[in-house]
């Protein structure tokens, strides 16, 4: 499914960036997916990138939000060249502790 595709690019994009700082225990959940109601319309997408710790947080965010703003534009450009379309994506980090055993969230990631 489509919001599948959108949480793994941007999860793709976070861990390229952030290389062995942000474990592979991270998620990202798709918020909101709103697709362009016309041909060459704006496609929306809100996600959430859940990470363990609070120390985790910052490095994700960056140095004046820099990070973030850098995984945002990589995976913005990549889902603009699979759906073809010009996409909003707007970037959130929230601190879960053991998110893994959390079923709502699992439930958000299709697991």
């Amino acid at each position: 499914p489509e919001r599948f595709f959108a949480s793994e690019i941007v999860r793709e994009k976070l861990l390229q960036f952030t290389r062995a700082e942000i474990p592979f225990s991270s998620a990202v959940v798709v918020d909101k997916f709103d697709e362009p109601e016309r041909e060459g319309g704006l496609m929306t997408l809100h996600c959430t990138i859940v990470v363990e710790r609070e120390s985790q947080k910052p490095i994700v965010i960056g140095r004046g939000g820099e990070m973030i703003k850098r995984i945002g534009t990589a995976a913005r450009e990549e889902l603009e060249r699979f759906f073809d379309t010009k996409v909003f994506l707007d970037l959130h980090v929230r601190v879960k502790s053991e998110w893994r055993e959390d079923e709502r969230v699992l439930n958000d990631l299709g697991m």
